[in-house]
């Protein structure tokens, strides 16, 4: 069974300022919550189609750690990431659309299919966890964005 969790959220900042600093990935541990560090594995920090980085971070009391690799990149509007490690094959993408008043709509997107003998069982419980995991992140992109 495969989990899909979609999130949006409204920033009152025009778009140039929310996408330059949602797609920093050195900026992930200030706004999300499962990300302690980000360690670069492409040379020089290069970003951009091709580009990887490890994320690591606790998750249910546990160390994780999984390095994405970027497999789209529109700049200003959209941002697709996959994993290249880690304990579960996901598809992260981060979109930015113009809303009213100047403001941006972000959404947030992870894809992925869980492995093992109880993803079955697992899946729902991760599905949850995800969605929760994103709107907290995406409420505090919004204050750390809204407050500068």
């Amino acid at each position: 069974m495969s989990v899909d969790v979609r999130t949006e959220v409204e920033i009152a900042r025009p778009r140039v300022t929310v996408a330059a600093y949602a797609g920093d990935p050195d900026n992930a541990p200030d706004w999300c919550e499962n990300v302690a560090s980000v360690d670069w594995k492409t040379k020089k920090k290069r970003f951009g189609v091709g580009s990887q980085f490890e994320f690591a971070g606790r998750l249910f009391g546990r160390r994780l750690a999984y390095t994405y690799k970027v497999i789209e990149f529109v700049s200003l509007e959209r941002l697709v990431m996959r994993t290249a490690e880690g304990p579960f094959a996901l598809e992260t993408t981060y979109t930015w659309q113009d809303a009213a008043d100047g403001a941006t709509r972000m959404t947030l997107r992870n894809r992925g299919e869980p492995t093992g003998f109880s993803s079955r069982l697992a899946s729902p419980f991760m599905a949850s966890a995800m969605r929760r995991a994103n709107r907290n992140d995406l409420t505090r992109l919004k204050e750390l964005l809204e407050a500068s």
